[in-house]
């Protein structure tokens, strides 16, 4: 599951990069946002089955159930505009339903998820408890979500312009949401002396101490 994240995260981190662009050309960095969408979505699958059994537990097992179904929604946004992507042009005058608008589905869906896990997540008020090894995640896992809404916002186009609301602020939060997610998924990778209850993915919640 952390492996299918982070794999997803280095596609939305170097997708944007101008200087990607111009190395495989539009087609192979529109590919390589929708691949990178397949393995969000691989990882948000496994995440989901493995909080089911804990879905009609109070706190944060119902928590995680629900941070991860919504997120696995929005997974499946982002495979329909990140395919769109491959067919529709920016000038096209459809580009903003057939594409923009899933992107911003899947974006919201991820910022109710990141919120969920927050919300169930170990703090002091609005700020994180500092214990564990994991106990950052779910603040940088929200960041992310925030992170990619500024994205889909300022990836808006124009009616009639062909230009987005603000490509270079697209382009950036995008790559700064995915590290925040790569982050997430690498320590979940990294061997840990605590217990599950300690990991957090993308959307995972964790459980507050009493």
């Amino acid at each position: 599951m952390a492996a299918a994240f982070a794999v997803g995260s280095v596609g939305f981190v170097l997708g944007p990069f101008p200087g990607y662009i111009d190395l495989v050309g539009p087609q192979a960095d529109a590919l390589t946002f929708f691949v990178a969408s397949l393995f969000f979505t691989a990882g948000g699958t496994l995440q989901t089955v493995l909080a089911a059994p804990g879905r009609d537990e109070p706190g944060a097992g119902r928590a995680a159930w629900w941070a991860a179904t919504v997120q696995w929604v929005g997974t499946l946004s982002f495979n329909v505009t990140t395919f769109r992507a491959l067919l529709v042009t920016l000038d096209d005058p459809l580009y903003d339903r057939l594409v923009w608008r899933p992107d911003a589905v899947g974006s919201v869906c991820f910022l109710v998820s990141g919120a969920i896990a927050y919300r169930a997540s170990a703090r002091h008020g609005l700020l994180p408890v500092r214990q564990g090894r994991g106990w950052w995640q779910p603040g940088v896992n929200l960041l992310g979500c925030i992170l990619f809404g500024i994205a889909a916002v300022a990836g808006y186009v124009v009616p009639g312009t062909g230009s987005m609301l603000d490509l270079a602020a697209a382009n950036w939060t995008t790559a700064a949401g995915a590290l925040c997610f790569l982050a997430c998924a690498v320590a979940g990778l990294l061997p840990r002396a605590g217990t599950a209850t300690d990991q957090a993915e993308p959307g995972r919640a964790q459980r507050r101490s009493p």
